[in-house]
């Protein structure tokens, strides 16, 4: 309702000054009649179409010729409209946004169906209104993205929205690798919003508007050379200028003048630069000189034959005032066609023409505006359907509208200007980005607008180089960069404070400034400490405050963590650090049980009880054959423990005789060997280095403890044990200087100490360095990070300053820094615990394993032939046996194969004696079958 109210009040404004001329000389549409019945029933002989644009102007006077050529095509082709002759009714908005209205009322009271125009977007948000109120289509050549088809619904945009143009300047910025632009531009609707949509698009790029640099519409020269002057000042230097076509090259002008146009500037203008260029009869050498380098959009449209026609037949159309086109004349061309079918698919669907009052008006009869005049077009929305549903091939390519009314296919060429015209250097499209193919082409394939894929031909820049520009210098301006640097107290040598020029000294200042000389263009700076020199700063608090641009740059020993690096961005870290920590220490005293430290009791446990599972299996497979391994058992015995442990020092001196005992004892040599080897170099380690040990091992033994823990103020350790670790505050002791570092680890947590100290690791090598390392750390390093100069986000200069560290590390001038201001004497960085040099079994069970699996296959092969000799030795002699009676014999038998006497008897025996038996047994066997195969039976008489 209030929405409603205020249209109604802008008409009465508007009604006041237009209704005298409606009087005078106002026109109706004759052949459009809201009350004859006779007309809903056929076509009418005319419809009206109104054209609202600026004529005297580079956009209009390409516009105007264009449609009117468009009418006379559509009204000479039969096949459109038949019957009906299409009328134009043209109204000069004269660049005025007051005149655009009422022009916009009058061609409301000629009853049209259907307005084309304006170019202007100030114009177009006015008379929305007045199209949507009265529901006439209206088809505009204004770009400004916030003229939206949900606020004005009867708006039809038959160009490119300006919304796609600033998204592929964006992609321009990003494509050359810009972070930081100035805007110049109009303050008008157009300007302002299209400049606003290019501000999102940036920071999707991480990108970013740095300046906005705004003038009123109709400024004067002086006021466009105060505005270059300033920003000329400013950092960046990629100037996206987005302003009116007929005043855009006074820009340049003044640009020149102030050296602007030189190497190192960087301009991107919109499509009114190409507008101004291609309508224009010629450029001269003058006005071209201006521009040099400078990069445009322009809208894109295909090349065809129909294109190539209608230039061909330009200079013979009414109105022309160039003897050139700009791509608006091929837009407007083709709406007026879009309109011309949509109009005939309107007819041949049974539709009519007709107007009736606007009831919202009709309140005001009695007034003497006589508002009743103005008409509610009755199909209009069937008409807008129409034109929303089309999809037609004009000059321009494909028309079609998206939901939310713009052309589908938004399309730009990127044109570089050089020599004295212009040169593509190639295509954007919302379809897949930059490419060097023209977007018709990349439509046929499948979308891809991914950083690889995107491609652009060598543009010529200001100053005749196709030396891609920096983008950026540091402003003149007489502000040099604001360098935050840390006042520490403790450990000084990184950075402190000087009393020389620069104010400050160390390590981390020498770096920056190494960096700085590699840098090919100068950096003016001042440092400015932070703190009060009493304690350590909150390098939190340094990060916040570039982040907040209190200061420009943070230079010291600022570790670079996950939150900070969030608000500020880093440079590539130019040392390696990490928490680690430290503990105090104290000798272990030596001990007469020192020499069993080197195994584990598990260890001793299996390495004894394989000595003696060896010894007794070389016992077994020698005992047959040596003599050496026969005697009474007590002798036997003692043999077996001196062998097996004689030969942990090779020192037995029993031979080996059996095949199977040296395939044993060859394996088990090779154990022993490993075995003496490892226990040699263990207890050395622990006579030798490992005197030290502390009842913290590591950072987990330190978290599950409940001692205090020491931590360096201002540190970001104090919060990573808290947010990241969960160790409790109460636990945590902030120690100011150096020498607290020694008193607290020095008491311990029963003298008012700590147990341990969590610092990074460049500090405490330090510390231990300055201290004649009489502490150790211990554990491993339990975090990774480095050091890095913070800068603001999107910092050209961190990049910079990130390769000149790198080349400082190459060269080794980081290293020779590093060597002048920290001490050369390291001390051991990890305190080595005597569990550590402890050997376990999982360290041998592998040589275990190997040498008793020979012991087991030599036992078996040994088995198995003691057993063959056992089955071979078993039966007492054949007489014997022939002489006792069946039954007693089959009783011996039984016993004696029973009998594990019997196979002892055949293992105890040496295995000369054995063979002889077998030998001798064979023997008689051989006779006892010869003899009995002498005697032959005697036959019964």
């Amino acid at each position: 309702m209030e929405a409603r109210v205020k249209r109604r009040a802008l008409l009465l404004l508007v009604l006041g000054i237009w209704m005298p001329m409606a009087v005078l000389g106002g026109t109706r549409n004759s052949t459009v009649s809201s009350s004859s019945p006779s007309s809903l029933s056929s076509r009418p002989r005319v419809v009206n179409i109104g054209a609202l644009f600026t004529v005297n102007s580079v956009i209009g006077s390409s516009i105007m010729p264009a449609i009117l050529a468009a009418v006379d095509d559509v009204n000479a082709d039969s096949t459109v409209l038949s019957g009906t002759r299409l009328n134009v009714v043209m109204q000069d908005t004269n660049c005025s946004g007051f005149i655009g209205t009422v022009d916009a009322l009058q061609l409301m009271e000629k009853e049209v169906v259907a307005a084309v125009g304006p170019q202007s977007s100030g114009i177009a948000h006015v008379i929305s209104h007045v199209v949507n109120e009265l529901r006439v289509p209206l088809l505009s050549f204004a770009t400004d993205p916030t003229l939206s088809s949900l606020q004005y619904p009867y708006f039809l945009r038959t160009v490119t929205n300006d919304y796609f143009q600033m998204y592929a300047i964006a992609d321009l910025v990003d494509y050359y690798g810009w972070k930081e632009v100035i805007a110049i531009f109009v303050d008008d609707d157009n300007g302002r919003n299209g400049i606003s949509v290019l501000g999102d698009a940036l920071a999707k790029k991480r990108a970013k508007i740095s300046y906005k640099a705004a003038l009123t519409p109709g400024a004067s020269r002086s006021e466009i050379d105060d505005l270059l002057a300033s920003v000329n000042l400013m950092e960046a230097r990629v100037y996206i200028i987005h302003v009116n076509p007929d005043t855009g090259l006074s820009f340049f002008s003044k640009a020149k003048n102030l050296g602007m146009m030189s190497s190192g500037y960087v301009w991107i203008a919109t499509d009114w630069l190409p507008s101004v260029l291609d309508s224009s009869d010629s450029v001269n050498a003058d006005t071209m000189d201006l521009i040099q380098g400078v990069v445009a959009l322009r809208h894109h449209t295909p090349d065809s034959n129909q294109k190539k026609t209608f230039a061909s037949r330009w200079k013979i159309f009414k109105g022309v005032k160039t003897s050139n086109f700009n791509s608006y004349a091929l837009y407007a061309y083709d709406t007026v066609w879009l309109v011309a079918r949509a109009l005939d698919l309107f007819f041949n669907d049974g539709g009519n023409v007709t107007f009736s009052d606007d009831p919202s008006l009709r309140d005001t009869n009695g007034s003497a505006l006589n508002l009743s005049s103005l008409r509610v077009f009755d199909q209009g929305q069937k008409l807008l359907e129409i034109l929303t549903g089309l999809n037609i091939t004009g000059l321009t390519g494909r028309i079609q509208f998206d939901s939310q009314k713009n052309l589908i296919h938004s399309a730009y060429d990127v044109l570089n200007i050089g020599g004295t015209g212009l040169r593509t250097i190639g295509y954007w499209s919302n379809y897949s980005g930059l490419s060097v193919i023209t977007p018709e082409v990349l439509y046929t394939m499948p979308a891809n607008t991914s950083t690889s894929n995107q491609h652009l031909y060598n543009a010529i820049w200001p100053g005749e180089t196709i030396k891609r520009p920096r983008g950026w210098v540091f402003p003149n301006n007489g502000k040099p960069l604001r360098i935050a640097v840390p006042f520490r107290v403790t450990f000084e040598e990184f950075v402190n404070k000087d009393k020389g020029p620069s104010g400050v000294k160390g390590y981390c200042i020498d770096v920056f400034e190494a960096a700085i000389d590699l840098l090919a263009y100068p950096v003016p700076h001042v440092y400015i400490l932070y703190g009060d020199g009493k304690r350590n700063p909150s390098f939190n608090n340094i990060v916040y405050d570039v982040a907040q641009n209190k200061y420009d740059a943070a230079v010291g020993d600022i570790s670079i963590t996950t939150n900070r690096t969030r608000i500020v961005d880093f440079t590539q870290p130019y040392m390696e650090s990490g928490l680690v920590v430290v503990t105090p220490v104290k000798e272990i005293k030596s001990s007469p049980w020192a020499f069993l430290r080197p195994f584990t009791f598990q260890m001793w446990c299996v390495t004894g009880a394989f000595f003696l599972f060896v010894g007794f299996v070389v016992w077994i497979l020698e005992h047959r054959l040596n003599p050496e391994f026969r005697g009474p058992p007590r002798q036997q015995l003692v043999t077996v423990f001196w062998f097996s442990f004689s030969t942990m020092f090779f020192a037995h001196r029993e031979n080996t005789l059996s095949t199977l005992g040296r395939f044993v004892l060859l394996f088990w040599l090779f154990v022993v060997l490993i075995i003496n080897s490892s226990y040699t170099a263990s207890l050395t380690s622990i006579l030798t280095v490992q005197k030290l040990s502390s009842g913290i091992e590591g950072i987990d033994s330190l978290i599950s403890s409940s001692d205090p823990i020491g931590v360096q103020d201002g540190s970001f350790a104090y919060n990573y044990l808290i947010e990241e670790l969960r160790v409790s505050t109460s636990r945590l002791r902030i120690i100011k200087s150096e020498d607290e570092y020694v008193s607290f680890l020095q008491k311990g947590p029963q003298g008012g100490g700590v147990t341990a100290i969590v610092d990074e690791l460049p500090y405490v090598e330090l510390f231990l360095s300055n201290n004649k390392c009489i502490f150790r750390t211990v554990g491993q390093e339990f975090t990774k990070s480095g050091w890095g100069f913070a800068f603001q986000r999107d910092s050209p200069l961190a990049v910079d300053l990130s390769t000149a560290i790198l080349q400082l590390s190459e060269n080794g001038e980081l290293q020779r820094i590093h060597d002048k201001w920290l001490s050369n004497n390291g001390c051991s960085s990890q305190n080595n615990q005597v569990d550590d040099t402890r050997l376990s079994l999982k360290s041998f069970w592998g040589l275990y394993v190997i040498c008793g699996a020979a012991c087991a296959i030599a036992l078996i092969v040994f088995f198995c032939r003691v057993y063959c000799q056992f089955l071979r030795y078993a039966p007492e002699t054949e007489e014997q046996e022939i002489s006792e009676p069946e039954s007693a014999r089959s009783s011996r038998r039984s016993l004696r194969s029973r009998s594990f006497k019997d196979l002892i008897e055949v293992f105890d025996k040496r295995e000369t004696e054995l063979k002889e038996i077998l030998k001798r047994k064979n023997s008689d066997n051989k006779k006892q079958i010869s003899h009995s195969s002498d005697v032959q039976p005697i036959s019964p008489a």
